[in-house]
């Protein structure tokens, strides 16, 4: 059984700078990387941080740029702030893979959230229960 998935009818064309067909990579193993990013990091750790700040009012943001967001522009602060960051990585991740052809950084930015996710999603848990 080979790794790559078939094509379909949506699938861009090779030549089209958005597509993976040239990359380093396969289109299952990009998809799967950033499942597991989106996972750790964009809801294990926004949802258990929104959770802290929203049902438990002596935890405090701990982060001072995430803080002063939060208190500028609510929730929608902290959320759109980590939405940046994980479309930084994303796009990190694609140029490296597409134009530099460079798999360390590629794989490094979604491990990168992905460690951090679930570093701070047990974090926080732990705040909430004491």
């Amino acid at each position: 059984m080979t790794d790559e998935l078939p094509p379909d009818h949506h699938e861009l064309p090779p030549d089209h700078p958005l597509s993976l067909a040239r990359a380093a990579t396969t289109r299952r193993e990009f998809v799967w990387l950033w499942i597991g990013a989106t996972t750790g990091y964009g809801v294990g750790d926004v949802v258990t941080t929104v959770a802290l700040v929203r049902y438990h009012p002596a935890v405090a943001e701990g982060n001072p740029l995430l803080a002063r967001l939060m208190s500028e522009f609510g929730l929608a602060g902290l959320v759109g702030a980590k939405l940046a960051v994980f479309a930084a990585c994303f796009a990190l991740s694609f140029y490296a893979v597409r134009v530099w052809r460079d798999r360390f950084v590629y794989y490094l930015a979604p491990l990168v959230l992905l460690l951090f996710g679930v570093f701070f999603t047990v974090y926080n848990v732990r705040l909430m229960l004491g």
